[in-house]
Order: C-alpha cells, then structure tokens, then sequence
C-alpha cells in the first residue's frame, strides 16, 4: 500500500468566494479531490483534516491506496490542479494490518509488485540521475579498483568496483526519458555519465601512470589476465548479458525493490572495470585492448538502456489494457 497526502489550499473561485464548501466542511478542492478517492475501488482509510494545512492554508487529505491504484488517481488529482495549488505526497508503507485494506488491494487491477507509478520512477531515477559530487567520486574510486584489479588479475577487486559504480542510476533514468520523451532529463542522465566516467577514466589513467613511473605498474602488466579478460573481451554473450541486466534493474525499481537485485545487476555487466581497464591499457599504450574496453563499455551501456526501454514500454501497455489515465506532466530539470 502507498499512503497519499494531498494538500488543498483552500481557493477562490467565482461560485465559492470563500474557497470553503458547502455548510464551510471542506474546501472546494477538497471535496474533488474525495470524490475521486470515492470513486476509486483501490482507495481506502480516507480522511480529511479540515483546516490542518497551515502554508499555504487549507485541508489536508490522506488516503492508503493500492499500489495498482497510484498512477491513475494521480492523473486524476493533476488534472485537477492539485499539484500546482497545492501539493501531493506519496509514502510507501511496509505493512497495513486492515481488512479494508486487503479488500482494496484485491478489487484494483492487475497486482500491485508488477503496478507502474510514473511518479516515484521520475522521482528515483530523476534523483540519481545528477551529476554531483558523490556520483563523481564513488564513479572515479569504482575505476581505480577496477584498475587495481586488472593489473593484480583480482576478479574479486573487479567484481567490488563493479558493486561500488553509481552508474545505474543515469542509466535508468535514460531509459525513462526515451520512453517519456522527456529531454531535460535525457540530458541530465547523459551529462552524469559523460562527466562522470570522463573524469573517473582521467584520475584512473593519472593514477595508472604515476605508478608506472614508479614501477609498480610493469609494461606488460595486461598480458596475462586470465581472471579479468571478461573485462575486455566482447563475447557473443556480452550484449545479451547487458540485456538481462537492464531488465531485472528496471523491473526492481518499478516494484521498489532497489537493494538486492540491483546489486545483482551491478555485479553482472561491466560498465566500471571496462572503463578502468581502458584507463591503464591507453597508459600502456595497449590501444587494442582499448578499444576493445571501450567496445564493451559502449554495449553495456546501450544494451541496458534498450532493456529498460523495452521494460517500460511493455509495462506501460499492460497497464492501458487495464485502464486509461493519463501520465503525470514531464518534469523540467
């Protein structure tokens, strides 16, 4: 279940000058904003607290609704104005001891793990998606492990960079922002991963030649690597790993599930360690192995992002053979 608050201002209009109801109960974009819950079978527990609002003043209502239920009453409640007069909030709750509950869950459509709220997605990816300061330097020490790792042929080392990359994050909101259309977004996504892995390869690849210059890094540190060439060399499963990736990323992060499974997805394509390998061997002036770093990097890439594309668009069908709502206004960055 998601617990919905939805503040209404109390406003002016030309039949209720006041902005209160009828018998001054509840605001008018309150008793709109009921009469949607009302009509909603996936809508329970709802209340509303007349006058509770204090900036801007008005009523506050709350309602636990189904997970199926979220994306269309929020197109409903957008529609009505809530969003720019006054606000929604959603929260997700761990466990709701109701029979009434039990019987919404039940009477939405569809089951609430597989339920696709554009929302919260926006929310998720569009918050990783920026570049800032932690992207950048939890990116740059993900590439100096992998390249750690690839010079003391440590799959271990490859596979902790590979845990430790932030950059799902941007990946995910690309997928997002082609299926919405949404271009401020698409440029944000880009520009983290561009910055971020333009920055990260750069320090790695400083770092590579420092200490080469000391010797700790021989000339032939990348001729032998058995436990690490998966690193750069692109197999004919290579994309079809990316792909499996993208979709079980994306499918956690519809059902909210990012902890575990997206570890998973971490752990399995080779964004981070094929840049940190890239790094040293152009220190090395290994340009095939390079390239070929850089090649694997690419399709990692591209082979996430199509999977999640695929993943939306797939659930975001499924969801209109359900029912019509409309989808929430595109974000501006």
């Amino acid at each position: 279940m998601i617990r919905l608050r939805v503040l209404c201002p109390r406003g002016r209009s030309a039949d209720d000058p006041s902005g209160d109801g009828p018998d001054g109960e509840a605001s008018e974009l309150a008793v709109a904003v009921l009469d949607v819950l009302e009509a909603e079978p996936g809508a329970v527990h709802v209340v509303c607290l007349r006058g509770a609002a204090m900036a801007p003043p008005g009523d506050v209502v709350e309602a636990d609704l189904a997970r199926e239920s979220v994306d269309g009453i929020l197109g409903s409640l957008r529609a009505l104005g809530c969003s720019e007069r006054g606000g929604i909030v959603l929260e997700t709750l761990d466990t709701v001891v109701s029979a009434a509950a039990d019987r919404a869950e039940d009477a939405a459509p569809g089951e609430g793990i597989d339920a696709l709220v554009w929302d919260e997605l926006l929310a998720r990816t569009g918050q990783s998606a920026r570049l800032s300061v932690t992207f950048v330097v939890m990116l740059t020490i993900a590439c100096l492990l992998a390249a750690i790792g690839v010079v003391t042929n440590s799959p271990v080392t490859v596979v902790g960079a590979m845990v430790l990359g932030p950059e799902f994050g941007p990946l995910a909101a690309l997928a997002v922002a082609a299926v919405r259309r949404d271009g401020p977004l698409a440029r944000t996504a880009g520009i983290a991963l561009g910055v971020g892995f333009g920055i990260a390869v750069i320090v790695t690849a400083i770092a590579a030649a420092g200490a080469r210059a000391v010797g700790v890094v021989p000339d032939d540190a990348l001729t032998n690597l058995p436990g690490v060439e998966f690193v750069y060399q692109v197999g004919p499963f290579s994309l079809v790993v990316a792909l499996l990736a993208g979709i079980a990323g994306m499918v956690a992060l519809i059902a909210g599930e990012n902890t575990g499974v997206l570890v998973g997805v971490f752990i399995s394509v080779t964004t981070v360690p094929a840049a940190g390998f890239a790094a040293v061997a152009v220190v090395l002036a290994d340009w095939a192995r390079a390239g070929s770093s850089l090649l694997q990097l690419a399709l990692n890439i591209t082979g996430i992002v199509a999977a999640g594309v695929a993943v939306l668009l797939l659930v975001r069908a499924s969801r209109r053979r359900h029912r019509t709502s409309p989808e929430p206004a595109k974000t501006a960055d």
